[in-house]
C-alpha cells in the first residue's frame, strides 16, 4: 500500500518540481519506506511506498516500452496469474503492480477487468497525451481529485490537495448535513467543496487537465437470485473464500488478523488457519469496565482451537479522551463511525508485530448481515421501514434548520441499485456497497491503518466471492430472522465452537458512557464550537450531554466528531493535548 498524487496542467506547461516535495510529506505516512517522482512534459505524479510485495525492485513509478508510467496504491492479488498469462510480455519488476501497466497497453482502458485486488491507480500516457486514474469496484482504496482553471490534481487523501494549495478547505454543508444525519457522506462529492471522489470502479481519463471521459466496472453481478441447494452454496462458497484468503495472503512480510470474535472474523481465522503452516497472529480489542458486550474471551477461545497467537488490546476511556482528536485528524475523509476508536488503536499496536492485517469488512453486505435488511423486507405493517429512514440528529431539535435532502443521494443510490429482477433484499445490499460501504467502512479502515504505515486487505471484497454468494437465493441469506444464514452455516460445519448460530449483541463501543460520564464539561465546549454552533442551537446541543438515551448519546457522539474534524481539517489547527484541550483551546 501506498500513497500517490499528481497534476496535470492545462497550458501544457510543467508542474512546479517543488509541489512534489510537498505532496510526498503530505502523504509520508501512507508510505514510509520509500518514494518515487515523475515528470513529463504537463504531469508530475509522486508515490510514497509501503513496501509489502518485491521489496527490492518494486519501487515505482513503473514504466513500460510505449512510454506510458504507472504509480498506484495498489495491492493485485492475482498478479502471478497475470503475468503467466502475459508470458511473452517483458517485464523488469517482480511487483504486483507491474501487469496492470501492461494490461493497459494491451486493453487500454479496459485494463481493470482482468484484476483482483484493491487498487487506486494513475498512468500517464504521454504518447497518447492522457492521464488514466482508475479505482477498484468496492472502493476499498480511495482517491480525490480536483479540477481548477488552472490544473487537475489527484491525490490519495483530500488533505494532500489541501496541503499544496490545489484547493481551500471550504465546508460543503449539504455533505454536513449527511455526515451529521447519517455519521458519512455519500456520492463524487466530499465535505470539501470542490474535491471529488474517482467512484468504486470508475476510470477516468484526463486530457489538457479536464475530465473527457468516465466509465464503470461494477463491484456486483447483474440479475436476481438463482436456484441454489444449501449443500451447492456452502461449497461454492467454500471454494471462493478459499481461494479469495489465499490470494489476499500473497506477502512479502507478516501478516495477522483484526480477530472480533464475530462470524466475518472467524470465517477468516479459519480459513487462514487452513491455508497456513504458522500459527495466525490475531490481534481483539475490548472494553473493560464499561457495560458493551465484550468479545474478547470468544476471541481468545477461538484463537486457542486452531492455536492462533492471541493478542488481547484493551480501549479505555482514557484513551478515549487522549486519542479522538487524533483519530478524528486523520478522517480527512469524515466518518463518525465509533468503530474508529478500537480500529486506530489495533493498528497502532499490531504494527509491532505485522505489517499487513486481513479483516471482515464486507461480511454483512455480501451475505444480508445487518438488522436493517430484515425491517426493509418486512411490510410497514409489521414494523418494517426503508433503510435510515431517520437522520442521527433529526427530530432532536439541536438544529437550526432541518434539512429534508439530507437522504437525497442514499434516495439516489436506491433507484440505480433497483435493476430489472433484483429482489428487494439484493437492492438493500446494493446501497449499502455504493456508499455505507466505501465511504464509511472502508475510509474507516484506510485512514486508521495507513496512519500506522500498515495495510488492510478483505477477501470478502473480492469480484469472485461476489459472483459466488451476491445471487444466492435470499432464502440463504436471512433464514428464519436471522441474516447471514449461508455463511453461518458453512462456519458451523469448519469451525463449530464458534457458535456461529448463538444470538449475539452487535459490536459497539461504549461511547455513549464515557460521554455521559464527562458531559457536564464536555457539552459546552461541543456547543461552542464554530462547526457544531454554525449548525446547531448551542444550549439544545449542551443538553445532549446530559442525556441517558441512547440516541441522544448517538448524536452527542457525531456532534463531538464533527467538532474535533473541523478544527483540524477545515480551521487548519494541528490538534495538542486531549478533547478538552482542544475544544478549549482558543
Amino acid at each position: 500500500m501506498c500513497g500517490i498524487a499528481g497534476i496535470m496542467t492545462r497550458n501544457g506547461k510543467g508542474p512546479d518540481v517543488s509541489i512534489l516535495g510537498s505532496l510526498a510529506r503530505a502523504l509520508g505516512h501512507r508510505g514510509p519506506d520509500g518514494e518515487g517522482k515523475y515528470l513529463a512534459g504537463p504531469v508530475a505524479m509522486v508515490q510514497t511506498r509501503l513496501a509489502v510485495i518485491d521489496l527490492k525492485t518494486g519501487d515505482q513509478p513503473i514504466y513500460e516500452p510505449g512510454g506510458a508510467a504507472l504509480i498506484a496504491n495498489a495491492e493485485i492479488y492475482n498478479y502471478l496469474e497475470l503475468r503467466a498469462e502475459m508470458g511473452d510480455v517483458a517485464q523488469t519488476t517482480q511487483s504486483d503492480c507491474e501487469p496492470p501497466l501492461h494490461l493497459y497497453r494491451r486493453d487500454g482502458l479496459s485494463f481493470t477487468d482482468s484484476l483482483r485486488g484493491m487498487y487506486a491507480i494513475a498512468i500517464h500516457d504521454p504518447v497518447d497525451g492522457r492521464l488514466v486514474l482508475a479505482r477498484d469496484p468496492f472502493g476499498i482504496k480511495p482517491l480525490y481529485y480536483v479540477e481548477t482553471e488552472d490544473h487537475f490534481a489527484f491525490a490519495s487523501e483530500p488533505q494532500a490537495l489541501i496541503a499544496i494549495g490545489a484547493i481551500k478547505p471550504e465546508l460543503a454543508t449539504e455533505r454536513r448535513n449527511e455526515l451529521l444525519q447519517l455519521q458519512f457522506t455519500c456520492g463524487r462529492s466530499t465535505i470539501f467543496r470542490g474535491i471529488n471522489r474517482v467512484l468504486p470502479g470508475e476510470t477516468l481519463v484526463v486530457r489538457g487537465g479536464r475530465i473527457v471521459e468516465r466509465r464503470r466496472r461494477a463491484a456486483l453481478p447483474a440479475g436476481g437470485p438463482e436456484a441454489c441447494g444449501i449443500d451447492e452454496a456452502v461449497a461454492r462458497l467454500d471454494s471462493a473464500l478459499e481461494d479469495s484468503v489465499l490470494l489476499h495472503q500473497r506477502s512479502d512480510v507478516p501478516y495477522g488478523l483484526f480477530l472480533s470474535g464475530g462470524v466475518d472474523s472467524a470465517t477468516m481465522l479459519a480459513l487462514m488457519s487452513r491455508l497456513n503452516e504458522r500459527p495466525v497472529t490475531a490481534f481483539t480489542a475490548g472494553f473493560s469496565g464499561t457495560s458493551v458486550s465484550d468479545e474478547r474471551d470468544h476471541a481468545r477461545t477461538l484463537a486457542k482451537t486452531v492455536g492462533a497467537d492471541f493478542h488481547d488490546i484493551d480501549f479505555t476511556d482514557t484513551d478515549f479522551w487522549t486519542l479522538l482528536p487524533e483519530i478524528a485528524a486523520a478522517m480527512d475523509d469524515p466518518a463518525a463511525d465509533y468503530a474508529i476508536l478500537p480500529t486506530w488503536k489495533l493498528a497502532r499496536e499490531a504494527v509491532r508485530d505485522v505489517k499487513v492485517v486481513i479483516s471482515g469488512e464486507g461480511g454483512d453486505e455480501l451475505f444480508g448481515g445487518y438488522g436493517r435488511y430484515r425491517s426493509a423486507l418486512r411490510p410497514w405493517w409489521q414494523g418494517g421501514r426503508m433503510m435510515r429512514a431517520r437522520g442521527i440528529v433529526e427530530g432532536l431539535g439541536v438544529l437550526r434548520e432541518e434539512d429534508a435532502g439530507w437522504r437525497d443521494a442514499i434516495s439516489a443510490a436506491e433507484v440505480t441499485a433497483s435493476e430489472p429482477q433484483r429482489s428487494r433484499l439484493q437492492i438493500a445490499q446494493a446501497v449499502d456497497i455504493t456508499d455505507w460501504l466505501p465511504n464509511d467502512l472502508l475510509t474507516k479502515l484506510d485512514r486508521c491503518l495507513m496512519a500506522h504505515g500498515m495495510e488492510g486487505r478483505t477477501p470478502f471484497l473480492d469480484p469472485e466471492v461476489a459472483k459466488a454468494v451476491f445471487c444466492l437465493p435470499d432464502s440463504l441469506k436471512i433464514h428464519k430472522r436471522r441474516g447471514k444464514w449461508i455463511l453461518r452455516r458453512w462456519l458451523d460445519r469448519v469451525m463449530p465452537k464458534a457458535n456461529p448460530f448463538e444470538r449475539k449483541r452487535g459490536f459497539t463501543v461504549p461511547v455513549g458512557e464515557w460521554i455521559f460520564a464527562r458531559g457536564t464539561k464536555l457539552g459546552p465546549l461541543v456547543a461552542a464550537s464554530p462547526a457544531v454552533a454554525e449548525a446547531c442551537h448551542p444550549d439544545r446541543v449542551t443538553a445532549l450531554y446530559k442525556s441517558t438515551k441512547k440516541r441522544a448519546q448517538l448524536a452527542g457522539w457525531v456532534l463531538l466528531f464533527y467538532a474535533l474534524w473541523h478544527r483540524r481539517h477545515i480551521e487548519q489547527r494541528m490538534p495538542e493535548g486531549d478533547v478538552f484541550d482542544v475544544l478549549g483551546a482558543p
